[in-house]
């Protein structure tokens, strides 16, 4: 799945059918056809109901959708930002972002960047968002995607959007519902989170005390998304992420998703941006 893939398949939602999606794009509509129909192959379900209508979004194309959003308007933003600095790009450009943000954009963002400024030297540094934030203030990184902590301080943040955070599962858990969960049956289900000081235990922890009730706590991870996700697969228990995270693994049957409800809860990708990008001297 590339970014063309991705956008040609908002192009269709947008559209709300094959045909007006085609003659938007110039395409003819048996090659828009039988591209979502290879996604649909790749992400192993259905993506749109279709009718003579049109069409409309699956479960599981509403959840591409969501990603492909993020991925969409967190590159307009990247790309707008450093516009600003400079029309022709600057010698040398680093750009940092947490793990999540980093697996769905740092790839996206070169072919977007390579594009548009061919000179540019690019360098991607992945971290935990303290490393990152240190990183910037040296003057190391210039770009920087993280998640926006509940207490911001007083530092610049550019929100992109607002990540709705999924309760992930073992592919045979079961729950009332197909699709989605009410926040507050967080309180049965056993779940692996990072420790206390980490952002989204933070923010799971704020919402479950503003709503009258306490998390259960299987164990904690410290670990990467990876290791969690590992522990979730292997019946460990459950945990919360955003849905970038785990797309992949949704789509090959390895972990199932539920949208939190009653309400939902979700982290601010933002931008921060360091020192005006470095000429070839630095």
């Amino acid at each position: 799945m590339n970014s063309d893939d991705l956008a040609l398949f908002a192009a269709v939602v947008q559209a709300g059918s094959i045909s007006r999606a085609a003659i938007e794009k110039g395409m003819d509509q048996s090659t828009v056809s039988r591209r979502v129909s290879m996604l649909e192959s790749e992400v192993g379900g259905r993506l749109f109901y279709r009718s003579g209508r049109g069409v409309t979004l699956t479960e599981r194309g509403q959840q591409l959708m969501e990603y492909a959003q993020t991925i969409a308007n967190t590159l307009e933003t990247a790309m707008r930002a450093m516009q600003k600095e400079t029309a022709t790009g600057p010698a040398r450009l680093h750009i940092g972002a947490q793990p999540t943000i980093a697996r769905m954009t740092f790839g996206k963002l070169y072919h977007a960047f390579r594009a548009r400024y061919p000179n540019t030297q690019i360098r991607f540094i992945e971290g935990l968002a303290n490393q990152l934030l240190s990183g910037l203030n040296d003057g190391e990184i210039d770009l920087l995607l993280l998640y926006r902590p509940e207490h911001a301080g007083a530092l610049p943040y550019d929100p992109l959007l607002h990540e709705g955070i999924w309760l992930i599962t073992p592919p045979d858990f079961t729950l009332p519902a197909a699709n989605s969960v009410p926040l507050n049956q967080l309180a049965d289900i056993p779940l692996i989170l990072p420790s206390t000081h980490h952002g989204i235990r933070l923010m799971a922890e704020t919402a479950a005390a503003r709503h009258g009730f306490s998390l259960k706590l299987a164990l904690e991870c410290d670990g990467s998304t990876t290791m969690t996700k590992q522990l979730v697969m292997d019946g460990c228990g459950c945990t919360i992420l955003p849905l970038a995270a785990v797309i992949d693994d949704v789509n090959a049957g390895r972990l199932k998703t539920y949208r939190l409800t009653e309400p939902g809860i979700s982290r601010c990708v933002a931008l921060l941006m360091g020192k005006t990008p470095r000429d070839a001297s630095e």
